[in-house]
């Protein structure tokens, strides 16, 4: 439970740090190159997106894993000579 919490904040606080870098290099950087622009912005997006990504496995259904079974003794076997 506590990992589950843990990885909803990792990609809320990844998609809000992309959301607010794209916002930054857009509206704070007036005098920058072209160049320097594109790759920042598409920083920004590729960071919003994996968080929007991760999110998406989230909320999907969990598929049931390996259940581990107590081992139990035959009856015909003894334990200990």
């Amino acid at each position: 439970m506590l990992q589950r919490g843990l990885n909803w904040a990792a990609a809320t606080l990844v998609g809000v740090f992309g959301f607010v870098w794209t916002g930054v290099v857009m509206f704070a950087t007036v005098e920058t190159s072209a160049w320097t622009w594109i790759g920042q912005v598409s920083f920004g997006a590729f960071l919003t997106c994996w968080a929007l990504y991760k999110a998406s496995l989230l909320v999907r259904r969990a598929k049931p894993g390996f259940v581990p079974r107590h081992r139990r003794v035959r009856a015909g076997r003894a334990t200990a000579p």
